[in-house]
């Protein structure tokens, strides 16, 4: 299966108007942002939980990052809510589920052998560092190699034009994000291939999670 799996076209998606897509476990539904592969797939994702539901333990090869979307995502090593930052490294393996029902922005198999150690981030009380800019403050997620970053902006809060070596992905988790290209609310996902050029403002205020430099395949 290929969704959007061409890294050269620019893509713009809000998930709320996807389908929910049954997985092979009862009560865990997706909404397929990009895929490359049947049920084993370089994939980025909306996974929606329902209450009580659960996966079966499963190993990632490539490596996994989670974003707590809304509810409490768990598995054996704990519990975590809403703004928890989760990456699973290469060859980690986990059984995850929810009790409460959850919804998550996932990311599979974009991993290289420099993330080796498990990382879990609350961006609900992490600190927060100032941006290159007046009212951009950003987060750093991921610590070990190319990392993904989240980005809150002030209202009126205005970039400069830039260019993206290795190309651009942003989640809108809150608020309003744009550029000189469209107006992007909360739950759009932009992936702007590698060498893209854009100037991007918030009017109203948001916060994105950004990864970049991963697209060049």
């Amino acid at each position: 299966m290929n969704v959007n799996a061409d890294y050269s076209m620019r893509v713009v998606v809000n998930h709320h108007d996807l389908p929910w897509i049954p997985s092979p476990e009862s009560g865990v539904e997706r909404r397929m942002l990009e895929r490359q592969g049947d049920e084993v797939a370089k994939a980025t994702s909306i996974v929606r939980y329902k209450a009580g539901s659960k996966f079966q333990a499963h190993r990632h090869e490539l490596g996994e990052e989670i974003f707590v979307l809304d509810g409490t995502f768990s598995d054996e090593t704990g519990n975590y809510g809403v703004g928890t930052y989760i990456m699973n490294p290469p060859g980690s393996s986990h059984a995850p589920f929810s009790e409460t029902g959850c919804t998550l922005f996932v990311k599979l198999r974009h991993l290289g052998q420099d993330q080796v150690v498990r990382e879990i981030i609350d961006t609900t009380s992490a600190t927060w560092y100032q941006g290159m800019v007046d009212g951009l403050n950003v987060m750093p997620l991921m610590q070990q190699g190319s990392g993904s970053t989240l980005v809150k902006w002030a209202p009126q809060t205005f970039f400069n034009p830039h260019r993206h070596y290795g190309g651009e992905e942003i989640f809108v988790v809150d608020g309003v994000f744009e550029d000189e290209h469209g107006r992007y609310p909360a739950g759009s996902w932009i992936r702007s291939p590698h060498m893209s050029v854009h100037r991007p403002f918030s009017q109203e205020g948001c916060t994105i999670f950004v990864k970049t430099g991963h697209l060049l395949d």
